[in-house]
């Protein structure tokens, strides 16, 4: 299986360096990175209409949406689980 590569919006690093803990920030970091090899991780799910995904990762969750033709993954929103659905645009 052929390496994606990953791109972050730059309101979702903003997000990252918000993030409380150095801890929470670093596993959110690796997390990313692991959607290089598998973009679709045992327990992503496919936000219902639209191409976007999300993976949990502790209280945090990640939307990201993924482009077969171009082998990118591309990180739109990484928030608390209780606001990172607000404001989100197809």
């Amino acid at each position: 299986m052929a390496r994606y590569k990953l791109r972050i919006k730059k309101s979702a690093i903003k997000e990252i360096e918000a993030i409380g803990t150095k801890a929470d920030r670093l596993r959110i970091v690796k997390r990313i990175k692991s959607l290089a090899d598998d973009p679709r991780p045992r327990g992503s799910q496919k936000l219902s209409g639209s191409d976007h995904y999300r993976i949990r990762q502790g209280r945090y969750r990640i939307l990201y949406s993924i482009k077969d033709k171009d082998l990118l993954v591309y990180v739109i929103r990484v928030a608390d689980r209780k606001d990172v659905y607000r404001t989100l645009r197809p």
